[in-house]
């Protein structure tokens, strides 16, 4: 199982979708709200009786998953969206157009780093809908899986929580959309291969050490796509050995030269940690062809 490069697709089709006007002029409580209107709907768990209202609602907000404001940003609009949608209250054509505007969020100007980020969470519940039931055509599934590969494997902004502006978490939001690709049983090997690229691309970033859950997350997909059988032993060995690999050093010892490989071995040590002590405890034994290529990473590490 060979890492392959991850070619960044900057011209797809979400160009076409540059025209969403919502992007470039956020409005923010969306109008015809004010934030207590907003707060009382959250108070009384989303119960929207008007389709029409509803789903016009779950439009605007995708405006909020930029806003500065935590409680606005994650509690609100990102709470709703996820509450709609794993409700299934919204309709397809809704569901459609929210996929149409969050693609396009990925790939919007990186501005305080929120925006991006949040896009992706809320596009993993998009993924998860029609995981659950579909109703993406094969061709915006795949659209679905490309942009979610090329952000995740152009994240560089690193940070996580921050105690006034709360969450940005790019490299967790992104392996939150793989997760839900990767259960998806309409992606095959070739598809859940790139998703295993792009997680191998965000394992060990240079100069920067994890410390918001990222090992977690970014080992979840990969756990999930073990258990469906279609990675022999060997591949998966082979695909842990690159990872874990510590080159361009000659050997993991000479990280202790540098902040920045030092960093590198922490993520990649988190990283193995996790994957080999999720596989051994899971009770689903299909992930047990990780185990051999995860403890001789581990075993390889100072």
């Amino acid at each position: 199982m060979q890492i392959m490069r991850v070619l960044v697709v900057a011209a797809t089709a979400l160009s076409a979708l540059s025209a969403n006007s919502s992007i470039a002029h956020a409005t923010c409580p969306p109008a015809n709200y004010s934030r207590a209107q907003l707060d009382g709907l959250k108070a009384a768990k989303w119960a929207i009786a008007d389709d029409t209202a509803r789903n016009a609602l779950a439009r605007a907000l995708t405006d909020c998953l930029t806003s500065p404001d935590p409680a606005l940003r994650d509690g609100i609009a990102y709470e709703a969206l996820f509450h709609f949608l794993r409700a299934r209250l919204l309709t397809d054509g809704t569901m459609l157009s929210l996929q149409d505007d969050l693609e396009a969020r990925l790939t919007a100007p990186e501005g305080a780093g929120f925006e991006r980020p949040f896009a992706a969470l809320a596009l993993a519940e998009i993924a998860r809908a029609d995981r659950i039931k579909a109703f993406l055509t094969p061709q915006r599934r795949a659209r679905l899986l490309t942009a979610g590969v090329t952000y995740l494997t152009n994240v560089h902004d690193y940070r996580g929580f921050d105690d006034r502006e709360g969450w940005r978490h790019g490299i967790a939001h992104g392996a939150d959309l793989m997760l839900q690709l990767a259960l998806n049983p309409a992606f095959v090997k070739p598809d859940l291969q790139r998703i295993c690229d792009a997680i191998a691309l965000q394992i060990s970033p240079p100069s920067h050490s994890y410390i918001f859950g990222e090992p977690q997350r970014l080992a979840a997909p990969i756990l999930q796509i073990a258990q469906r059988n279609l990675f022999s032993q060997a591949e998966w060995s082979a695909w842990l050995e690159q990872v874990a690999a510590p080159a361009p050093l000659a050997s993991w010892n000479d990280a202790y030269a540098s902040t920045a490989n030092l960093a590198r071995l922490h993520n990649v040590d988190a990283f193995m940690q996790t994957l080999y002590l999720n596989a051994r405890l899971n009770k689903n034994t299909s992930d047990d062809t990780l185990l051999p290529g995860a403890e001789a990473a581990i075993r390889a590490l100072p």
